[in-house]
């Protein structure tokens, strides 16, 4: 069970060499000015000093690499496996509570959700530990019921996926497999099992495509049924005073003839987007604690003798929504989760995921608890496991998997306090959602105040929960015990949410089962049933969940999803790494989650610019990385600190890629000329460079062409992306001006048959001027430094090749934008053609305006003719 790490030196060398030759490369530029062109000499200059202050920033935290390992075997025989303390070899592993979130079902179709909940439910965990919680935040009858049908579909699924022991366990996917789906399978009855189950999840996928128009149908039905009863009313007092018409509203109709309380189809107050109540539905009830074997019966669709059909808990859950309270997006949905979980099922461990990420791997989360249940796993807030796309094109154009980040960089932070949050694919541990301070905080920084929880009593068992038996040590208090009876200031005043903290602090705990550990817990306190749901259970989630509960709290402050950031996952484990938590990077053999990404080129750049524009508010806030507690580590520091800072680069990027045009419109470059020191600087640079990828390719295992894709992509966000967050958060916090980069037209794909038909739809963004210009710019300048030269009395073709060099490094980079341009058939439309022309064009003008050409010879001369 316990991690293994390989840690490289060759990397940390070559990181230290190339600062060495950054600096002295640097000093010597500075030394060494330009004085026919001093503009190009500063600029160039001072971008050179910020590209390698933004490398330093990149690289410094890629000095501890590491990879893990786990055993499940280890695992399995520690807290599965009959032993004095758990003589039946009952499972001892702590509950997961799984939350999986969506807002839009015309944007994130119901039949994907359905198919995340179908693999959660049948991840390899034990049942009666594993609950899941679907977080519908715009409260639509139509993922209520696909959520409904989901539950349905399980009964025969998961059983079907236990007995044959199937990967992966979403269906959609495990059906559309391209590898032989009868490999290592040896029970003869598969065949036919996989045919009947096969043809239950078309009959599945159809009632779901078609559970739009029946909502819609059965509504309209039933709309007309009380019109009829109204005429009727109406007929009743014809003979009495006239009665005012009765209106009717076209309300959405659950199947059961009664009003849907979320959100309806026609908006209506009390019923509409941001003003709806809260709902809280148990799909599947708590399963028993003992396995339920099924028996031969001619009535399933699949015989399921001796397999355990028992299924998860299953909850639906759409928070209250009211006009005038600010709710806080996906953070506010994944509190209101937090809250209502912790009464319902209290799992000491969260992992969430978005409606589009399966569990890929069925074993994923018994490979998080490999490390939360390990010697020093009580300090560990969160693993994070990588994120991995189905559905992205074969060439990657616009590097959506996001390799280098996921497996170099995250790898490398692994080596410190552990990677970022990123969202999605994230086992946390409850009690540091809850803002309290790790274990034996006190120890490490005896300076620093502790809020973790003490006990004044052992535990006997999990139920040992009196309040007598439980106080916490608050971080504004030192070292002075506070009675429970203050938590409600911090987390609301629902007793029954306090009550459970400190159960959820004692489940998390590792095994006291050696010397070491030193905050653990007896072998086999949680092999004891949990509590079934009452319906007072219930209502208490559901005010847990009502738009007020957060009012006076700390919710969103200091607990829990933190509020105030587009990107509220990197502030998120921003503070519990702040707090001295560590976290984890599990990379599994195979793909723990799955899920999809934007293959458009626009869509792909409004996805980066939502990430920017996130970093661009963190550096202006509190959660800067230069305000961390003495708790963070230095490295740790500077990664935050760079994930802050690197938008800011499109700056320095932008000017730089229009300088190799403005050094051929001009005739100067950015030396003086090109001698042998400055080419042995750029060639050494280039090496140690190109060395940095290859060691960095060799242990993290990414191919060569997925981190070029990644240097393009750099170049491309930078002049487009990242410069217009940085626009919008310096409007923002200068001005109070908030911008929306959004598309202003579009053109759709043609092709239904292509996989990939989206990859070639263009839709015209603002997003896209900068790197055309940038394009234009650098064509035009090309052309005009050829024909100065071919023309030119005395041709110097050294200083023209420094231009064009610089020029083609700004072109190659920009070559997979230009082919999204181009769409499939080089269908790009006019409106990108002339935009670009008339910029170019202009700022061409513009400098033959400034800098007219004289009659000297400088790198071409003058356009003279023999």
């Amino acid at each position: 069970m316990e991690a293994t790490y390989s840690k490289t030196k060759d990397t940390s060398c070559l990181i230290f060499i190339r600062m060495v030759i950054l600096a002295l490369f640097l000093e010597w530029r500075v030394r060494h000015k330009n004085n026919d062109a001093i503009w190009l000499w500063g600029m160039s200059v001072v971008c050179e000093i910020w590209f390698a202050f933004s490398w330093l920033l990149d690289q410094l935290p890629k000095l501890c690499p590491i990879n893990r390992a786990t055993d499940l075997n280890v695992l399995k025989d520690k807290f599965e496996a009959p032993s004095p303390s758990n003589p039946t070899g009952k499972s001892d592993l702590p509950g997961i509570d799984v939350f999986v979130s969506t807002a839009d079902p015309e944007k994130e179709p119901p039949l994907v959700t359905a198919n995340t909940i179908l693999s959660i439910l049948a991840a390899d965990y034990p049942v009666e530990k594993l609950s899941c919680y679907v977080s519908d935040d715009g409260g639509a009858l139509l993922t209520f019921e696909a959520m409904a049908e989901a539950a349905s579909f399980a009964n025969s699924w998961v059983p079907f996926c236990r007995k044959h022991v199937i990967e992966p366990r979403n269906p959609e996917s495990y059906f559309n497999l391209k590898r032989d789906p009868y490999k290592n399978k040896v029970k003869p009855d598969f065949v036919k099992d996989r045919r009947r189950i096969k043809r239950e999840y078309d009959e599945f996928k159809v009632r779901i495509n078609s559970l739009p128009d029946s909502i819609r149908r059965r509504s309209d039905a039933y709309h007309a049924r009380e019109e009829i009863k109204a005429m009727k009313l109406q007929k009743q007092h014809k003979d009495d005073e006239p009665v005012e018409s009765v209106k009717i509203p076209k309300a959405t109709w659950m199947a059961d003839g009664t009003h849907w309380p979320g959100t309806w189809l026609n908006s209506a107050p009390e019923h509409s987007r941001g003003d709806h109540a809260g709902i809280i539905q148990v799909m599947l009830k708590p399963p028993s604690d003992e396995p339920l074997l099924g028996t031969a019966d001619d009535t399933k669709i699949i015989d399921f003798t001796d397999v355990d059909i028992r299924l998860p808990l299953l909850v639906y859950v759409s928070r209250e929504k009211r006009p005038g309270y600010d709710h806080n997006k996906k953070a506010g949905a994944m509190n209101a989760l937090v809250r209502a979980s912790a009464i319902m099922s209290n799992g000491p461990f969260i992992l969430n995921l978005d409606c589009d990420h399966y569990i890929y791997n069925s074993q994923a989360m018994r490979e998080g608890m490999c490390f939360m249940m390990d010697r020093g796993g009580d300090r560990l807030c969160y693993i994070q496991f990588p994120q991995r796309f189905e559905g992205i094109d074969p060439s990657d154009r616009y590097a959506n998997h996001n390799t280098v980040f996921f497996d170099v960089n995250m790898r490398a932070l692994d080596g410190l306090m552990g990677p970022v949050y990123v969202g999605t694919g994230c086992l946390f541990r409850r009690i540091a959602l809850y803002g309290f301070d790790p274990p034996r905080a006190k120890e490490n920084h005896p300076g620093c105040s502790s809020c973790c929880f003490t006990r004044r009593k052992k535990h006997s068992s999990i139920a040992n929960t009196s309040e007598e038996n439980r106080a916490l040590r608050m971080g504004d208090s030192d070292d002075e015990e506070m009675n429970l009876s203050l938590l409600p200031k911090k987390f609301g005043n629902s007793t029954f949410l306090i009550d459970s903290i400190p159960v959820a602090e004692f489940q998390g705990r590792p095994l006291a089962d050696h010397p070491a550990v030193k905050n653990g817990r007896p072998p086999g306190a949680l092999t004891i049933p949990r509590e079934l749901l009452d319906a007072s259970t219930v209502a208490e989630a559901i005010s847990v969940i009502s738009c007020w509960y957060e009012d006076k709290t700390e919710w969103g402050n200091r607990v829990g999803w933190i509020y105030g950031s587009v990107t509220e996952d990197v502030v998120t484990g921003y503070r519990m790494h702040n707090r001295g938590w560590k976290s984890v990077y599990c990379v599994t053999k195979r793909d723990a989650f799955r899920g999809t990404a934007p293959i458009n080129l626009t869509d792909r750049l409004h996805q980066v610019l939502r990430w920017a524009t996130g970093s661009v508010e963190i550096f202006f806030s509190r959660n800067n990385a230069l305000l961390a507690s003495p708790r963070m580590k230095f490295l740790q520091r500077i990664a935050y600190l760079n994930v802050g800072i690197y938008p800011f680069t499109s700056i320095f990027l932008i000017v730089y890629c229009f300088l190799p045009a403005l050094s051929l419109f001009s005739g100067q470059f950015i030396v003086q000329t090109l001698n042998v020191t400055f080419l042995a600087y750029l060639l050494i640079i280039t090496l140690t460079l190109c060395l940095l990828a290859v060691l960095e390719i060799k242990w993290s295992g990414i191919e060569l062409e997925e981190w070029w894709r990644n240097e393009q992509f750099w170049l491309i966000g930078g002049t487009s992306a990242h410069f217009a967050a940085v626009i919008q958060g310096l409007l923002k916090v200068i001005a109070g001006i908030e911008i929306s980069f959004t598309l202003t037209s579009k053109s759709a794909g043609d092709d239904v048959d292509d996989e990939f038909a989206d990859l070639y739809v263009v839709k015209w963004t603002s997003l896209m001027i900068p790197p055309i210009t940038i394009m234009m710019v650098n064509l035009i300048a090309i052309a005009v430094g050829f024909s100065r030269t071919i023309y030119s009395v005395i041709p110097q073709w050294s200083r023209l090749l420094g231009g064009v060099f610089f020029s083609f490094w700004v072109l190659a980079h920009l070559y997979p934008f230009a082919k999204g341009l181009m769409g499939r058939r080089g269908r790009t439309p006019t409106i990108v053609f002339v935009w670009s022309g008339l910029i170019a064009i202009t700022i061409s003008l513009l400098w033959v305006a400034i800098n007219p050409p004289s009659g000297t010879n400088q790198i071409g001369g003058s356009f003279q003719f023999p």
